[in-house]
């Protein structure tokens, strides 16, 4: 805005009582959140336009939407995830930055039964809380 000679201020921070988005407006200045991909869902605010001076959003904050990563296989029994069957053998939360090495180490070992009479194949997959595939 300032490039284009707007004397405009606009400020982004966090309600760390409510775990919402404040955003501060000066100048008469609004933030237009309707178009699509923008990142007002993760900000916690509702697809409108945002004119007064002080606004905090209607949500929480969601940045980070991971609250923990399965390690799912398809040989196992026996696991379960929010009360239901899921083939998950490890889960945890990562506790380094993003674009960090991860290193887990299963703290207590649970054996869970195998499926297969033999195993030729087996597959391996990491997911989110809700069975989402990650993005690596």
């Amino acid at each position: 805005m300032k490039q284009h000679g707007h004397d405009a201020s606009l400020t982004i921070s966090e309600n760390t009582s409510t775990l919402k988005a404040v955003l501060i407006l000066q100048n008469d200045y609004h933030v237009d959140f309707r178009p699509e991909h923008s990142i007002c869902s993760n900000l916690g605010f509702n697809n409108k336009v945002y004119t007064n001076d002080y606004q905090e959003s209607e949500n929480a904050i969601n940045i980070l939407s991971i609250n923990s990563i399965l390690v799912n296989i398809d040989v196992i029994s026996g696991s379960y995830v929010n009360g239901q069957k899921y083939p998950t053998i490890f889960s945890f939360f990562p506790d380094v930055s993003p674009g960090y090495k991860i290193i887990e180490t299963p703290a207590n070992v649970v054996y869970l039964p195998i499926t297969l009479d033999a195993i030729y194949s087996l597959q391996t997959k990491l997911t989110d809380q809700n069975g989402n595939l990650l993005n690596l």
